[in-house]
C-alpha cells in the first residue's frame, strides 16, 4: 500500500525510497514484529481463556512435555496476522504473486485453525480427518501453481528448474501445477510435523524465509539473474517483502514460543507458514533448493513416513519416536539442545541452498 506513495515521489523526492523492495522488506520486517509483540500478549490471554485446557499433549512422550499441559495453542494467529498486516501495508498489491502467496497462506492457516480447534475442543490429537485435509490443501495448491504458472515467463513457465545446471529446464507442461503442488502441500505438512519442540519450528522458517528473500530478490532482478546466471522472473522480487514479514512476525513470536513457551504456534502457523514457503519456491523456480534450505523439515517428515511404513509392516519402529526431534529426546538430549541443534542444522543447509545460486 505505502508503495502508492512513490507516485508522489515527483513532488517529494524522498518518497522515491517506497519504489524500493528492500527497504519496503526492511519495512515489513519492523512493522510485522511490532504488531505481534505488541498484540501477542493480548492475544495469548485470549486463547487461555477460550481454550480452557490448551493444546493436548501426548501421553506417550518424553515425560518433560507433561508440565506443558494447559499451555494454548493457535499461536499461529499472531504470525499470521503480524504478516498481513505488514505484507498489505508495505508490499505492492499490484503485484499477483503477493496475492498468490497470500491466498494459500490464509488457506492453509484455515485449514491448520480448523484441525486445532477439533483438538482442542475434543481434547484429542485426533483433528481434521487427514484424508480430508490433504485433499483440501492439494485443491489449493492446485489452483496457486496453475495462477503462478500463467504469470511466469516464457520457455520456463511451465518448467521445473534445477539446481546447479544452468539452463537446464524439465518442461512438465500441463504436468507443472500437479508436480508443483506437491511441492506446496510437502512444505506445509512437513513444517507442521517439525513444530513439536518450543522454537523449534519458526527458527528454521525464519531462516528458510531469509533464504527464499534473498533468492526472490535475485531472481526478479534482471542483472542479478543475468550475473549468477539464474531464470529471471519479474515481479518475483516482490515476494522478498513477503519473506521479509514472516521473519519479523517470527521473531515476535519467538518471544512467546521461547521455553518455557506462553502459546504453541498449532496447525495454523505451521502449516500456513509451510504452503507460504512452498509457493514462493514454486515462484521463483527454486523448487528443490527449497528441499536443501528446509532440509530440516525434509527429515522430520521421512522420519514419520518411515516409521509408519516399518512399522506397518514389520511391527517395528525404527525409531524411538516420530517426528525424529522425539528421538533424540528419547535418548536423552534435553528439549534445548534438539532445538539448537537443529537450528544450527537449519543455517548450514541454509547456506547449502544459496552456493547453489553461484555453483553452476
Amino acid at each position: 500500500m505505502l508503495v502508492w506513495l512513490a507516485d508522489f515521489s515527483g513532488t517529494f523526492p524522498i518518497l522515491n525510497v517506497f519504489r524500493y523492495i528492500t527497504f519496503r522488506a526492511g519495512g515489513a520486517t519492523a512493522t510485522a514484529l511490532l504488531v505481534v509483540f505488541f498484540f501477542g500478549p493480548a492475544a495469548i490471554s485470549w486463547l487461555r481463556l477460550k481454550q480452557g485446557k490448551g493444546q493436548p499433549i501426548r501421553s506417550d512422550g518424553p515425560e518433560s512435555h507433561l508440565a506443558k499441559r494447559g499451555t494454548p495453542t493457535m499461536g499461529g494467529l499472531m504470525i499470521l496476522g503480524g504478516l498481513l498486516v505488514a505484507t498489505l501495508l508495505w508490499g505492492n498489491l499490484r503485484n499477483p504473486y503477493v496475492w498468490v502467496v497470500l491466498g494459500v497462506t490464509v488457506s492453509y492457516g484455515a485449514i491448520g485453525f480448523y484441525d486445532d480447534f477439533l483438538k482442542v475442543t475434543k481434547q484429542s490429537h485426533k483433528g481434521f480427518s487427514g484424508k480430508a485435509r490433504l485433499g483440501l490443501e492439494m485443491v489449493i495448491a492446485l489452483v496457486a501453481c496453475w495462477i503462478v504458472m500463467q504469470l511466469g515467463p516464457p520457455g520456463i513457465a511451465s518448467g521445473f528448474a534445477m539446481p546447479f545446471l544452468k539452463e537446464l529446464v524439465i518442461p512438465l507442461g500441463i504436468f507443472f501445477p500437479i508436480v508443483t503442488a506437491f511441492v506446496v502441500v510437502g512444505a506445509g505438512n512437513a513444517v507442521n510435523l517439525t513444530d513439536g519442540l518450543d522454537g523449534l519450528a519458526i527458527v528454521p522458517v525464519m531462516i528458510a524465509a531469509a533464504t527464499f528473500g534473498f533468492i526472490s530478490y535475485l531472481t526478479g532482478n534482471a542483472i542479478f539473474a543475468n550475473y549468477l546466471q539464474i531464470h529471471h522472473v519479474p515481479g518475483a522480487g516482490e515476494l522478498s517483502v513477503v519473506c521479509g514479514a514472516v521473519i519479523g512476525a517470527g521473531i515476535g513470536f519467538l518471544w512467546f514460543n521461547a521455553p518455557p513457551a506462553q502459546i504453541f504456534m498449532g496447525d495454523t502457523g505451521s502449516l500456513g507458514l509451510g504452503g507460504l514457503l512452498g509457493v514462493v519456491a514454486v515462484a521463483t523456480k527454486h523448487e528443490i533448493v527449497l528441499a536443501i534450505v528446509g532440509g530440516l523439515f525434509v527429515i522430520e517428515a521421512l522420519s514419520v513416513i518411515i516409521q509408519v511404513f516399518v512399522y506397518k509392516r514389520t511391527g517395528r519402529r525404527v525409531f524411538l519416536m516420530a517426528p525424529i526431534h522425539h528421538h533424540f529426546e528419547k535418548l536423552g538430549w534435553t528439549e534445548p539442545q534438539v532445538v539448537i541443534r537443529f537450528w544450527i542444522i537449519s543455517v548450514v543447509l541454509a547456506l547449502i541452498g544459496l552456493s547453489t545460486l553461484k555453483l553452476r
